[in-house]
């Protein structure tokens, strides 16, 4: 019956099984045979001492196991061997300052592989076997990695280990789209290096990288490179999307579409670049005057026309489109109102589409409300805490004309932004807007004050 509940205790003479409550102790004893030497491997039957080591086994109905093993320190009788003593271990339970068994760890490294630190550890203390996430993370870590054949089509990608600072390398059987190897960069001589030690690679399927590029050439010249179907698409949505933007003007020639706001402001934004440039000056001047990025500047004086900044339109109307004034009105109505209750009364009224399609419509609905009112709330506690300390949020206030007709003459004597911004109460950020096209002649020394 013991040997039925413990079949992998076969090996050692349990003497006793005793019940500990939340587990159970079993307190067995290695047989009396001869045992190798470690280093020699004479064998030997004289006992030196004995020791007591404390396992952790496979657990038994929910209930953790401990076995309380005797085992023996035996003499070596071989005279040339440096060893004098050892102690013996069992081959089929046991390994060298272990605290479980092999099986118990073989559970643990199965787990690990499958769900890692801390779903591992939950996963064990409900079967029994109490482990920290820790020791479950160790014992993944001390698996050893299977060597696994060289793909004959190997895939070649990098990913970000920090967005913009750090990128690594990952190679994949495109065959199995198993993992087969992470390097720690994407460099050329790091996957050249990798190829050299993995000869056999038949086919490459790589991204648009120069660097892979030439670490195949160079590594594993025999080696056919093919770009991957995703990078293909990639590329060839974005050579559609320079394409169209290229004939803009043809698809601005059919039917006249309001004017929308950003198209007002695209096309002041590039009178008022153009304007300072026609008066001589140049881009970080521009930049300056009107508050603006450099890199948005440089946009604007590249266009010769504000039609040339306008994008085609990034979106095509859906199915679910022509039924947006009645989801709307229904989830005003009730706002807990269930999809499969909104697709039943739209496929009354017409509605073609898929489950699916409503479901992200109504998701980027809902995400879009979110975003709302969260920058609502947020730029409601930023004025509320603006004005707290006294400053102004929103708009640039209006100044009144007195004051704005005495900066210009003090502008045009050479008084500095902040020497003007003292004199009249306006803030330098509004004299550059109301300033703008007059001279910019700043003396070394402030003339007198001229009021």
């Amino acid at each position: 019956m013991i040997e039925a509940a413990f079949p992998q205790l076969s090996s050692l003479v349990i003497e006793q099984v005793v019940d500990l409550g939340t587990t159970v102790g079993v307190v067995a004893r290695t047989p009396m045979a001869a045992a190798a030497c470690p280093d020699c491997g004479q064998l030997s039957e004289r006992v030196h001492a004995y020791h007591q080591r404390r396992l952790a086994d496979l657990p038994v109905g929910g209930r953790a196991v401990v076995v309380h093993l005797r085992v023996r320190r035996l003499v070596c009788a071989a005279l040339p061997c440096p060893r004098r003593t050892f102690r013996e271990q069992v081959p089929a339970l046991t390994q060298r300052w272990a605290r479980r068994t092999r099986q118990l760890s073989a559970l643990v490294a199965d787990l690990a592989v499958i769900t890692a630190g801390r779903a591992g550890a939950g996963v064990l203390a409900r079967v029994g076997a109490r482990v920290s996430r820790s020791t479950v993370l160790r014992v993944l870590m001390a698996v050893p990695i299977p060597a696994l054949p060289v793909p004959a089509v190997l895939s070649v990608d990098d990913f970000a280990l920090r967005r913009g600072r750090r990128y690594a390398t990952l190679l994949i059987d495109a065959v199995t789209h198993r993992r087969v190897d992470v390097l720690p960069d994407r460099k050329t001589d790091t996957l050249t290096a990798w190829l050299r030690d993995h000869p056999g690679v038949q086919v490459v399927c790589r991204d648009g990288s120069a660097a892979y590029a030439e670490a195949i050439r160079t590594a594993a010249p025999q080696a056919m490179q093919v770009s991957d179907r995703w990078h293909l698409w990639a590329n060839l949505a974005k050579a559609v999307e320079k394409t169209a933007i290229a004939h803009s003007g043809c698809w601005r020639q059919g039917p006249v579409q309001p004017d929308q706001p950003l198209d007002e402001r695209t096309r002041d934004r590039h009178r008022a670049v153009h304007a300072l440039l026609d008066q001589g000056h140049g881009l970080l001047e521009c930049a300056r005057r009107l508050g603006w990025a450099l890199n948005t500047v440089k946009r604007y004086a590249r266009a010769a026309s504000a039609e040339e900044l306008k994008r085609p339109p990034r979106y095509r109307e859906t199915l679910v489109d022509p039924f947006r004034d009645h989801l709307r009105r229904r989830r005003a109505e009730q706002p807990g109102v269930a999809v499969t209750r909104l697709l039943a009364e739209i496929r009354e009224l017409g509605y073609t589409g898929s489950t699916n399609l409503l479901v992200r419509y109504l998701l980027l609905a809902l995400f879009a409300e979110m975003e709302r009112t969260f920058t609502a709330e947020r730029a409601a506690n930023a004025r509320a805490v603006a004005e707290a300390n006294g400053r102004h949020v929103g708009r640039p206030l209006a100044h009144p004309a007195d004051k704005i007709e005495y900066a210009r003459p003090l502008k045009a004597q050479g008084h500095s932004f902040g020497t003007i911004a003292s004199k009249t109460g306006i803030p330098k950020t509004s004299l550059h807007r109301y300033l703008i096209g007059l001279p910019v002649a700043l003396a070394e020394e402030e003339p007198e004050d001229v009021a």
